[in-house]
Order: C-alpha cells, then sequence, then structure tokens
C-alpha cells in the first residue's frame, strides 16, 4: 500500500468519527459587489455584531481571511467556477491553488469547508465541461488537503433550487433528467462518502412573488399560523414554504439513494427594495422572515422539517451589505442586512437574542399586491448627468433589434438635438417594451429604472408594458 493509499484511509476514518461539525447556529454571506462596502476589518466587527456562527465568502479573498484570523467564526471560501477546469485536470494546480489560498491563514483563520463553485448547474457558461468536472475538481481539492493532513476541511459545491424538475408536492421532488444520473449522483456519493453537506441556495420570495395568488405570503414568510398544506403522498404536513422546499431536495437525493445525507443552507433571505413590479420587497417583509428564519433554525431542540423532524440545518443569511454592483434589477441590490455606511437595514442577532426594545417590526410595507398598470424604463434622475455610460447604453439598447430607436433619429418625433438623457429614455422604454417578455431587465448598470409616470411629450409616444 503505497503512502497516498495510508492518508486516504487514515482521512476516511477521521471524517467518519470525528467530532467536528457544522455548527448549528446561523452564519451571513459576506459579498463584495459594491464599490463603496466597509474594509473587511470594519465588516467583520459588523458580522461579529450579528452574533454570527460563521462566514461564507465568495473567493478566498486574502483580505478577508487575514481579517477573520484569530476570530471564533467557522470560514467557507469558495474556488471560483471558472477555475473548476484547471483543477480537476491537473493536480499541480489545485495544491497551488491550496498552497496559496489556504494555507497562509489556516488554522488561525477557522477555514472548514471549501466550496468548489457556485450554482454550476444554473449556468450555460462552459456548461457541460464544467457539469463533467465539477466532481473531479472535487475530488483533486480533497486530495491535496488530505496530503497537507486537513482532515476537518470538507469539500462541497453549492445548487440552486432550479437542480430540481419537479418540486411539488415535496414527495416528488426530483432532479433534473439532463444533470441526475450523470452529474448529481456522482456528486452525492462523493458528499455522501467525504462526510460532507450538501449547499442549497432557496429563497421562499421567488416562488412567492412569481405566484402571489397562489401561495399566501404569511406562509412564505414563515409566519405560522393556520395555513397548512399536506402532501397527498408522504401524507406530511407543513406549515411554511421554506420547509416544503427544502423536503423536496431532501425527497430528490433519497430517491438517487442518498436518504440522509445532511443538507446546508448555504443562502436564504428577503430582498429590502426592489423596482415597481417586484412585489413584496420591502424591510417588514425581510425582517419577519429573516427573524422567523433564525427562530426555526436555532431552535433547541432542533424543530428540522417534516421530513427530517429534529435535524439542525446550518443556514447562512443573504446578505450581509447592500452589493452596489450587482447587476439586475433592483432588488439584486437590496439584500443586504447592513447599508454599505454600517448601519442595520432592521434589527436582527443570528443567535436569536433581540432584546425588547429591538423586537419592533418596522412599518409594513405596501407593495405586496402585484402593480397593475403600465410601466416605462427610463434613465434614472440621478443618472441623466452619466454621458459616458449612457452612450454607450443607449448604443446598446438601440442595436439589438431593427426599428428600436427609428423615433429618436433626427426629424423623428422623439429626436431632441443635445438631450442624450432622454434619447437614452427612449432607447430604454423601447427596448424593455420589446424584450421584456424574454427576460430583459430595466438595469442597464444601474442607468435605469422603472416609473408609473408618463414620459412621452407631444407627438412623442413612449412604448410601456402593462403589467
Amino acid at each position: 500500500m503505497n503512502l497516498f493509499s495510508v492518508l486516504f484511509l487514515f482521512s476516511f476514518f477521521v471524517l467518519v468519527f470525528s467530532n467536528a461539525t457544522i455548527s448549528n447556529t446561523i452564519g451571513i454571506n459576506y459579498g463584495q459587489l459594491g464599490n463603496n462596502l466597509p474594509s473587511p476589518s470594519k465588516s467583520i466587527q459588523l458580522i461579529n455584531s450579528l452574533k454570527a456562527s460563521s462566514v461564507k465568502i465568495y473567493d478566498a479573498n486574502p483580505q478577508i481571511l487575514s481579517s477573520l484570523s484569530g476570530t471564533k467564526f467557522q470560514v467557507y471560501i469558495m474556488v471560483p467556477n471558472e477555475q473548476i477546469l484547471q483543477i480537476s485536470s491537473n493536480k499541480g494546480f489545485a495544491d497551488d491553488w491550496l498552497r496559496t489560498n489556504l494555507l497562509p491563514f489556516y488554522p488561525k483563520t477557522n477555514i472548514r469547508y471549501i466550496l468548489v463553485g457556485n450554482e454550476i448547474f444554473s449556468t450555460n457558461q462552459n456548461q457541460q465541461l464544467i457539469w463533467q468536472n465539477v466532481v473531479a475538481a472535487m475530488e483533486s481539492i480533497q486530495r491535496s488537503l488530505i496530503t497537507h493532513k486537513l482532515f476537518h476541511i470538507k469539500v462541497s459545491t453549492t445548487h440552486a433550487m432550479d437542480v430540481l424538475q419537479s418540486s411539488f408536492p415535496p414527495s416528488n421532488g426530483t432532479f433534473r433528467s439532463d444533470i441526475s444520473v450523470a452529474y448529481i449522483e456522482p456528486l452525492l456519493g462523493f458528499l455522501n462518502k467525504s462526510k460532507s453537506s450538501f449547499f442549497l441556495d432557496v429563497y421562499t420570495y421567488f416562488p412567492w412573488s412569481t405566484s402571489p395568488n397562489d401561495i399566501n405570503l404569511d406562509y412564505a414568510l414563515l409566519n405560522q399560523g393556520n395555513i397548512t398544506y399536506t402532501d397527498p403522498v408522504s401524507k406530511l404536513t407543513y406549515t411554511n414554504l421554506l420547509d416544503q422546499m427544502l423536503d423536496s431536495v431532501i425527497f430528490a437525493m433519497k430517491k438517487l439513494g442518498y436518504p440522509d445525507l445532511k443538507l446546508t443552507i448555504a443562502e436564504t433571505g428577503w430582498p429590502t427594495a426592489g423596482d415597481i413590479d417586484q412585489i413584496g420587497a420591502n424591510i417588514y417583509n425581510a425582517a419577519t422572515y429573516n427573524r422567523n428564519l433564525v427562530q426555526k433554525l436555532s431552535a433547541k431542540p432542533p424543530v428540522g422539517t417534516p421530513a427530517r423532524p429534529g435535524v439542525v440545518i446550518p443556514a447562512f443569511l443573504f446578505a450581509l451589505f447592500n452589493e452596489n454592483q450587482k447587476p439586475g434589477p433592483t432588488t439584486e441590490r437590496n439584500w443586504g442586512l447592513f447599508y454599505p455606511n454600517g448601519t442595520q437595514v432592521f434589527k436582527i442577532k443570528l443567535d436569536g437574542k433581540l432584546s425588547e426594545s429591538d423586537k419592533k417590526l418596522p412599518a409594513p410595507g405596501n407593495n405586496n399586491a402585484p402593480y397593475k398598470g403600465k410601466l416605462w424604463c427610463v434613465v434614472a434622475k440621478e443618472m441623466e448627468k452619466n454621458s459616458p455610460e449612457l452612450k454607450s447604453a443607449l448604443t446598446y439598447a438601440c442595436g439589438q433589434r431593427k426599428g428600436t430607436c427609428d423615433a429618436i433619429k433626427p426629424g423623428k418625433e422623439c429626436y431632441k438635438q443635445g438631450n442624450l438623457a432622454l434619447q437614452a429614455s427612449y432607447a430604454f422604454a423601447s427596448y424593455w417594451a420589446k424584450f421584456k417578455r424574454l427576460g430583459a431587465t430595466c438595469y442597464f448598470n444601474g442607468l435605469g429604472v422603472l416609473t408609473a409616470k408618463d414620459p412621452s411629450f407631444g407627438s412623442c409616444k413612449f412604448p410601456s408594458l402593462r403589467l
């Protein structure tokens, strides 16, 4: 038996019998897509004030890892998606990654997990190659950990709910047919053998906001009341949407032969602000959801889910800050527990222990019902003088389909010489009206905003959509 085999067998027994476990309290996702965020050292102070047990970052940022040195936090780091292929095919690259991103900081920084990629089954970028190689990359990272006798650090990857083909009722939970047998099954095998965990990004906000007439808001906010749902097959009764979503994944794993594989909530939360067509994104709902989640997951004894009663489910709230450089609709930039200036968006402690004075909820939001009426996509007022970026966005919007910007050509009804902001507003409105049904947003790198006020003037009629 060679040295590697001895090390592998030793690591297996250590992993099986080790007392090291994931914390049974709540952690925080520390994203960095903002140009106005506090320093890592200040950010760690804010995390500490939340009484978080763990911190998950989306890379292996050396400044953050250094700032976490000597703290009590369990730390979860990530291998970027674009490095998966190199790590899977080159053992030396995996070793180099470990030497650069982990060894300089461990054990003073208490790194507990390496997550290889983020939601890889949700992306089309090099999808087949990455899907085929993610398990090999995870094995490569684990071999490097074993070589360095780092037996307490585990390896996994994160998934969005779209890995499921069916999630309702929960007992019908099934992985997508294009990934189930070929990719998910061997991935579950790796996690099971290494005593690792299946990491899931799960947001009740998205199914509720898509179908608010079919899903009760209190059910999505984890407000335990008289609203229940009984699965017709399993006969399990549900009192909130989160349990339904988690159990659908648990049933899906069971169908592939892994009924007991541990589950970790890698991301969950609720947005505090959104565009006019993004219902329910307000501080009241976010405070309600996040507080209810913390109370549920930190309960002693553990509550678990109907399919796994009494089982601890570790979780990470999303996110530490509102991040102003995240693309997409306004909700994308408003998931934080803190504003970038360090002020809390709403009072919360991740150990569930709020003072009586802090338990008062913010004023209820007034956008919980779908907006009915016309909307226009225009340039945000504060962005009207941002000429270089407006020119670029105008060119993009007008270049997507012939005729999109005919009305702002010289001599046409919406042309106003020298008025770049007006021309860009028309281009945004026309582009959004044409492509919204295909998934287009009114973002334009932060330049666009939706309005219910008609920007049309004279004979110039701006395109709109009625929701």
